[in-house]
Formats: C-alpha cells, sequence, structure tokens
C-alpha cells in the first residue's frame, strides 16, 4: 500500500515550509515515528517523522522547496 507523506500544520499561523534536508533517501526503510525531512517553518526546523513503517519510493519536494501545509513530500511503500 502507498501511504502520502503531507506537510502537517504544526501551529496556527503556519501555512508553508521549506524543505532543509531529506534524511532519508529513494529506497531506504524507514520505521514509524522515525525522521524523514528537516523542515523550516517561520525560522524554526521541525522534523517530520513518517506516519508508517516502509520503504520511501518517491520524493516530490526537492532541498530548498516552499510547500504548502498539507501538500505531498513523499511517498512510503508499506507492506501488506
Amino acid at each position: 500500500m502507498r501511504v502520502e507523506v503531507r506537510l502537517p500544520q504544526w501551529g496556527m499561523g503556519m501555512t508553508e515550509g521549506e524543505v532543509i534536508e531529506w534524511l532519508k533517501e529513494v529506497g531506504d526503510s524507514i520505521d514509524e515515528g522515525e525522521g524523514l525531512v528537516e523542515i523550516e517553518t517561520a525560522k524554526v526546523n521541525e522534523t517530520l517523522e513518517s506516519p508508517v513503517s516502509g520503504v520511501l519510493v518517491e520524493v516530490l519536494a526537492a532541498v530548498g522547496a516552499v510547500i504548502e501545509v498539507r501538500d505531498v513530500l513523499a511517498v512510503i511503500e508499506t507492506e501488506g
């Protein structure tokens, strides 16, 4: 099953975030709760954790990209 990883809204006024660094690469295994990507919002860095365990199969936002809240950042393939 493919799971879309979306940028959450961490604060009331948050509307977007900038991708600072991917902590995983396409093809890497990842566990639920493990850090996936660093996002800067209003000059504060946050680590977006994986919502599921699986394999990172697609990255849709490059480093430096500014993305809107709820936009898809990546896709993780889970077993089953």
